[in-house]
């Protein structure tokens, strides 16, 4: 056997760090502390103060330069640790760990249930700053549950289907520079007067990164169905009839499989800070209740679970660029 042992290929490294670090997620939740990505939001901030300018070049250079550099850095990271199998395996599992936040979005859509369940109003509209952008102020109970799971079932494609996606097809620089798109569209990609124009190169960027995660989960939204007690045809029929109106191209798909597949409706009268947006009606179900915002943290779960094998299975079975000597 080749040093290293069974860690010898790049691919079974980087297939069993994605699995550690889905694990480690799922048992651990986000690092408590000096979190990487709450540090990689406060230099971009800083950034954004210096270098704004409302324009689109302003924006994409500022786009450009900071996801840019994390993705060098990522490459530089996994070269460095490259002749070391065990360090190699572990830096994919730790960036894993990090960039995942399937953990946290569970337990913030189990919070907001119990809120709900409890009639605790005051309670329920403290959570929802934490799944979503809207205003809470303006969300009865029935408003936050549906908001809730359209929340979660966007936030599973963005913070876990995806990653794992990247980090199968490019490693650590797809896990890191992945990430850092999303939080920069998080930031700024906000159609607001602010940053209509400099925010519109990370949101049509981290639109087209996350084109193949979104139809993955989807499509597996409808194989899942049943363990919700869901119909795969209804979720598909949802997808495929209902998606194509919703502004995102991503969201679409996401929030119309999960309303099939759970059997509610989504969609109606959004408000945002910056202002309102109609979304189209996504699936033919009834109105969500607080039970079917665990019903899409259960989905949620599932699809983690079901993502994270795929994307070992698809890191162990793709050709690496470089051969170990």
């Amino acid at each position: 056997m080749r040093p290293g042992g069974l860690l010898s290929s790049r691919r079974t490294r980087r297939a069993t760090g994605l699995l550690l670090g889905f694990a480690a997620d799922a048992l651990l939740g986000d690092p408590a502390r000096w979190h990487p990505v709450a540090g990689f939001g406060v230099a971009s901030s800083r950034l954004e103060r210096r270098c704004y300018a409302d324009s689109y070049a302003a924006g994409a250079g500022y786009t450009a330069l900071t996801a840019g550099t994390v993705v060098v850095a990522g490459a530089a990271l996994s070269r460095l640790v490259r002749h070391r199998p065990v360090l190699d395996t572990l830096t994919v599992a730790a960036a894993t760990w990090v960039v995942l936040g399937g953990a946290s979005l569970a337990g913030e859509g189990i919070a907001l249930a119990d809120s709900l369940d409890s009639a605790d109003i005051p309670a329920a509209r403290a959570r929802i700053p934490h799944l979503c952008a809207r205003d809470p102020e303006s969300l009865d109970a029935d408003g936050m549950a549906r908001a809730g799971c359209e929340s979660i079932a966007e936030n599973t494609s963005d913070a876990v289907v995806a990653p794992l996606f990247w980090g199968a097809v490019a490693g650590l620089p797809g896990l890191l520079g992945y990430r850092a798109i999303n939080t920069l569209d998080a930031m700024v990609g906000y159609r607001s007067a602010r940053y209509s124009r400099f925010g519109w190169s990370a949101a049509r960027t981290d639109d087209l990164v996350n084109l193949a995660p979104a139809r993955l989960t989807a499509a597996l939204t409808v194989g899942l169905a049943p363990l919700v007690g869901g119909s795969p045809s209804a979720a598909l029929r949802a997808w495929r009839h209902d998606s194509g109106g919703h502004p995102s191209p991503n969201a679409g798909p996401v929030e119309a499989s999960a309303a099939g597949a759970l059997g509610i409706t989504l969609g109606g009268t959004t408000r945002y800070a910056y202002g309102v947006e109609e979304r189209p009606r996504l699936g033919t179900g009834r109105s969500p209740v607080p039970a079917d915002l665990r019903r899409t943290v259960r989905l949620s779960r599932l699809l983690g679970l079901a993502s994270a094998l795929i994307a070992a299975g698809a890191a162990w079975a793709l050709p690496q660029k470089r051969a170990l000597p």
